[in-house]
């Protein structure tokens, strides 16, 4: 049985290799609950698009003891070591990929902001436009969607877009140098090869939850599919190279 303490130590691991990827992750974390902090609701309601394990909205709710989070993903193994890590958390299994999963949210009321890190890439251009087109019925005028991302731009501005790889590239040599904290992979091979793990493992591989098919990469994807989806002032809040933190307002 997978306990709180070892749910605990593993999204800890996973964080560390997330920062791998992201030195400035917790940064981006803290200017996203500012963003949120700043509708000036003290118990606002907020969905976690592809929480993984839960670590922005514990993070969130850690700063706003009164907020409503529902924390969403479709892998039932990062949704495992979530509850059994953050029990004060709601965390649903639901695909964004498919129509209609708003519907499994149990939304009383609309919803304020919707938050996302380094998930929303995973969907294809098409899946983006679905999502967010469904995400607009349930947030209510003026609300937010944040995500913080890798974000391209080698398709509008590509010499930017090689400086803005160039200042990632160097503030992770900074940060890491030849010490980098393990990969994606690597992570991921840990979590097969442990015995509490392995029900939950098993459940992942057979709802198949991995990632796989053609990514929305380019800032150009999401902000042409957020206007289409309604979306009316859309800007980057934060940048750090081409880690954003990109903010939609709902029209």
């Amino acid at each position: 049985m997978l306990t709180h303490d070892a749910a605990t130590k593993w999204i800890a691991r996973w964080d560390q290799q997330q920062e791998g990827y992201l030195p400035d992750r917790e940064e981006r974390f803290t200017v996203l609950i500012d963003a949120v902090e700043a509708l000036g609701r003290p118990d606002p309601l907020v969905i976690d698009l592809g929480c993984g394990p839960g670590s922005l909205s514990a993070r969130l709710l850690a700063r706003l003891p009164e907020a409503t989070v529902i924390s969403v993903d479709a892998d039932p193994l990062l949704l495992g070591l979530g509850r059994a890590a953050y029990p004060e958390l709601t965390f649903v299994r639901t695909d964004l990929r498919t129509s209609g999963w708003t519907r499994e949210l149990g939304l009383e009321r609309p919803v304020d902001a919707a938050v996302s890190t380094t998930a929303l890439h995973w969907l294809s251009e098409p899946e983006l436009k679905s999502m967010y087109a469904e995400l607009a019925t349930v947030l209510r005028p003026g609300g937010l969607l944040l995500n913080g991302d890798h974000m391209e731009s080698d398709d509008t501005t590509p010499v930017l877009a090689r400086l803005q790889l160039a200042v990632h590239d160097r503030r992770t040599e900074r940060a890491f140098g030849a010490n980098p904290p393990e990969d994606w992979r690597a992570w991921w091979e840990a979590v097969a090869a442990d015995p509490d793990l392995a029900d939950l493992d098993e459940e992942r591989t057979t709802a198949g939850a991995g990632h796989h098919g053609s990514e929305s990469r380019l800032m150009s994807q999401h902000v042409g599919a957020l206007r289409e989806a309604g979306f009316t002032e859309i800007g980057t809040l934060w940048q750090r190279g081409h880690n954003r933190l990109l903010c939609a307002v709902r029209g």
